[in-house]
C-alpha cells in the first residue's frame, strides 16, 4: 500500500482543518461555559482596579 504525495496531502488539510474548527468551539465552549463566568469577571475587573492606579513607590 503506498500513498503519493497528493494523497497525504489532502489528508493532512483535512485533518488539519478538522482539528482546528473542534478547537475553536472547545475555546468557545470553555469562555461561555456558565461555571467560568466568576472567574472571567474577576479577571476583567483586576485589569482596571482602583488600587493599582497610583504612581509605583
Amino acid at each position: 500500500m503506498s500513498f503519493d504525495h497528493d494523497t497525504i496531502v489532502g489528508f493532512s488539510k483535512s485533518f488539519g482543518l478538522l482539528y482546528l474548527v473542534a478547537m475553536s468551539i472547545g475555546v468557545v465552549i470553555y469562555a461561555f461555559w456558565p461555571a467560568n463566568k466568576k472567574q472571567f469577571d474577576r479577571a476583567a475587573e483586576s485589569v482596571v482596579s482602583d488600587e493599582e492606579d497610583r504612581p509605583w513607590l
